[in-house]
């Protein structure tokens, strides 16, 4: 009989830690292992998610303390943590040396550059992790087999997973960016985000009374701290040089990401020829579909699932390829990335416990 993974969450009461523990309870080679929080600490996991307080494997099971002893033990450790808490406990579990996988859901360890996280969090960098976005098109290793991040996954024992906002931009762009179509010195992305990606803890421009019936633009004129990240990415995908307006937008939906990212399309290339390059690169991707042309993607259309729908069209007036993405942020965002990496780190089929249907209305 085949022996479970045991999966221990950091940070489990929290939106990220419980759509990690949502999505797991579902997964057929996953046995539950220590839930762990903060303040939340010796209460039930129920009364922070009544969403699964049916769920037999849960009981009467409470939260106990984020500590590394809690952590160690298991198979794989997920780290659903504020940035810059990850990397503390992270280092604590590494000198105990007992967590074979270890998957970071914070942004402490995705960036390549530790000039470029000072110069974004403010803090000293915890180290670079192999980053968790299978779907990556990797382009800067023209020497190499590798054709996609999933390739550097397989077997990787420490996962950085991307944030949600760069993984919409990166999937809608990357395919122009691949094939020298767009010029990616002037990208231009504005994305709709769902309150769920500012996290569970109680602030006042959350409440509903604050949220309900406006929009509100926030990390505005370059200071986002997902920027570099998109950077990264695109230049791993090909580009010599990137250079991003990025504009986010709180709007009053409780999860998922429609961003919209232009660029302009090099002079001389045949409009007709851009919706090929999106469709070959995506065409044996699992969670990733162009959709049919004119048909434009909803975030609610992605609601619980770890799919990313895609679109791209060309504004021949403005000169610009538009593409669309959305995806739910706290699934293929955040908790779904994470554990199609982990199934890929493992060895188990990528898809394994990730649902591609949503849900609706």
């Amino acid at each position: 009989m085949r022996v479970a993974v045991n999966v221990a969450i950091a940070g489990a009461s929290g939106y990220a830690g419980g759509e990690v523990l949502r999505l797991l309870l579902g997964h057929p080679e996953v046995s539950v292992g220590a839930l762990t929080a903060y303040s939340n600490a010796g209460e039930r996991v129920a009364s922070a998610h009544p969403h699964l307080a049916a769920h037999p494997a849960l009981g009467d099971r409470t939260f106990v303390a984020t500590t590394a002893q809690q952590l160690a033990g298991h198979d794989v450790v997920v780290l659903a943590l504020p940035h810059g808490a990850s990397g503390a406990i992270a280092a604590e579990l590494e000198a105990l040396g007992e967590v074979p996988l270890i998957l970071d859901c914070g942004a402490d360890h995705r960036l390549v550059d530790p000039d470029a996280w000072r110069a974004y969090y403010g803090s000293e960098h915890a180290g670079t992790w192999t980053y968790g976005l299978p779907e990556l098109i990797v382009a800067d290793e023209p020497d190499s087999n590798v054709t996609r991040q999933r390739e550097r996954l397989a077997g990787a024992t420490r996962i950085a997973v991307p944030g949600c906002n760069v993984t919409a931009v990166t999937l809608g762009m990357q395919p122009g960016v691949v094939t020298g179509l767009v010029d990616p010195t002037d990208l231009v992305a504005v994305l709709a985000v769902g309150y769920s990606g500012a996290g569970k803890a109680p602030k006042a421009h959350l409440l509903a009374s604050e949220a309900l019936g406006s929009a509100v633009a926030y990390g505005v004129g370059g200071s986002h701290r997902h920027i570099p990240e998109i950077v990264q990415n695109l230049t791993t995908a090909g580009a010599a040089e990137v250079r991003i307006s990025f504009t986010p937008v709180l709007v009053p939906m409780s999860r998922g990401i429609l961003a919209t990212t232009t660029a302009p399309l090099i002079p001389g290339v045949d409009p007709a020829t851009v919706r090929g390059a999106w469709e070959a690169h995506y065409a044996d991707e699992p969670f990733v579909r162009v959709l049919p042309e004119g048909v434009w993607p909803a975030s609610g259309a992605t609601t619980g699932a770890n799919t990313a729908l895609v679109q791209v069209a060309v504004d021949e007036k403005a000169g610009r390829v538009v593409t669309i993405c959305a995806i739910d942020n706290l699934v293929k965002g955040t908790a779904g990335g994470a554990i199609q990496s982990m199934n890929i780190a493992l060895g188990l089929p990528e898809t394994l416990g990730l649902p591609t249907t949503a849900v609706a209305p």
